[in-house]
């Protein structure tokens, strides 16, 4: 199948919530249609705010400030922060491939990978729902950067 076979997008149609068994067990033929693509879709909403709820706990945690006149106890707390800090930072770089996945959900070019323009397959998208490549496109990237370097 080709990129060119694309569904209607599911912001289009009522579909209704189907689980991941049902969606592992569809055709090939079936691949990104509207029931899919609202299961993606949830997934990734359900994602984008756990992720946003993540950071606001996180913000309110770095606000309560405490003072500790151990240094071994204020080394601790700070690398516990610094810690944190970098989750955040991850987790933000992730709700951004969220966002842009919702995006090409809503577009139509979900589950397509971008340089070969085939599936990118349902177990691979169910595992890491913000996949834009296949896993042969992934892999020769990967090739790439360990030969050659970013």
């Amino acid at each position: 199948m080709t990129k060119t076979n694309k569904s209607t997008p599911a912001a289009n149609t009522e579909v209704a919530i189907l689980s991941e068994e049902a969606i592992r067990q569809m055709s090939e033929s079936d691949y990104m249609n509207p029931a899919q693509l609202a299961f993606f879709k949830a997934r990734l909403q359900q994602l984008e705010k756990d992720l946003l709820k993540n950071a606001g706990e996180t913000t309110e945690h770095l606000r309560e400030t405490v003072l500790v006149p151990d240094p071994a106890d204020r080394a601790t707390i700070e690398e516990e922060h610094a810690l944190e800090l970098r989750t955040r930072d991850r987790e933000r770089k992730l709700l951004k491939k969220v966002q842009q996945s919702i995006a090409s959900i809503d577009a139509g070019d979900y589950g397509w990978c971008e340089e070969t323009g085939e599936p990118i397959g349902i177990p691979r998208l169910i595992a890491r729902p913000t996949a834009t490549l296949s896993l042969e496109a992934q892999q020769r990237r990967e090739l790439k950067q360990k030969l050659y370097g970013d």
